[in-house]
C-alpha cells in the first residue's frame, strides 16, 4: 500500500493500551475510508493472545464495513490470532502442489475453529504452463480444496514492480489485468456478480506469430 513509511504504532500498542486506536490507525490519502492497522515486527506473535485480537477486530468493525486480517505463514499463535475473530476466510493460494496442501491444513484448521465461510483465490496463475500440462488448473485446485472460488490472480511481473512501489494496481490510471482481478474480486466481496477474467491463451496462429514478429 506503500504506507509503512508512516507507521507510529502497531497493534500491539493498542491492545496493551499504550496507544489510542485512532493513533494506530495509518489512513490512506488516495482512499479516505481505507486504512491500515500495522502488526508489531519485533515482538513475538505471543503479545497478543485470541481474546485480545477479537476484541480489537470487534472495534475496529464499529468503523469500518470490511476488516481485513493478513494472516501469517503457518498455522501457529500468529495464524490463530488472525482467525481469533474473522467470520469468513479467503484462501489465497498459488496453483503448485506444496501451496494446495498447506491451502487445505488451513481450511481444516479454520473449520475446527468454526469458521465455516471460505473462498478461494487462486494466485500467479500462468495460463501458457496450464495449457501445457506444466501447472495446475484453477478447477485442479478448485476440485481438491472443495471450496467456491471467489479470484483468480494472473502471474504478471507488474505486481511486484508495484508492490516496490507502493502503489496499488487496483489504484493505477491504466488498469491491468491483475488489477482488473483485484477489482472483480472486491465486488464479488460486496455481493455483485461479476465473470472470471477469460485467462485461456490465444491461438498461436499465423496473424498471431505477424503481430508478435511486428511488436519485436
Amino acid at each position: 500500500l506503500g504506507l509503512e513509511n508512516r507507521i507510529v504504532y502497531t497493534a500491539v500498542e493498542v491492545i496493551t493500551g499504550e496507544c489510542k486506536l485512532d493513533q494506530a490507525l495509518v489512513k490512506d490519502k488516495r482512499q479516505p475510508r481505507l486504512a491500515l492497522l500495522p502488526a508489531a515486527q519485533t515482538r513475538t506473535k505471543e503479545a497478543v493472545n485470541p481474546d485480545q485480537m477479537k476484541n480489537l477486530v470487534g472495534e475496529l468493525s464499529k468503523s469500518y464495513d470490511y476488516v481485513l486480517i493478513d494472516s501469517p505463514a503457518g498455522i501457529e499463535m500468529g495464524f490463530r490470532n488472525a482467525i481469533a475473530g474473522a467470520q469468513e476466510a479467503l484462501i489465497v493460494t498459488t496453483p503448485e502442489i506444496a501451496a494446495v496442501r498447506d491451502a487445505d491444513r488451513v481450511i481444516g484448521m479454520l473449520e475446527t475453529h468454526s469458521v465455516k465461510r471460505m473462498h478461494l483465490i487462486v494466485n500467479r496463475i500462468r495460463p501458457k504452463m496450464v495449457q501445457a500440462n506444466e501447472m495446475m488448473s484453477v478447477q485442479d485446485v478448485q476440485e481438491i480444496l472443495a471450496i467456491p472460488l471467489i479470484g483468480i490472480v494472473p502471474d504478471d511481473e507488474r505486481i511486484i514492480v508495484s508492490s516496490n512501489r507502493g502503489e496499488p494496481l487496483s489504484l493505477a490510471t491504466e488498469l491491468s489485468l491483475p488489477g482488473n482481478a483485484y477489482h472483480n474480486i472486491a465486488r464479488r466481496l460486496a455481493g455483485e456478480k461479476v465473470e472470471f477474467l477469460d485467462l485461456e491463451v490465444p491461438p498461436d496462429g499465423f496473424f498471431t506469430r505477424l503481430r508478435r514478429l511486428f511488436q519485436n
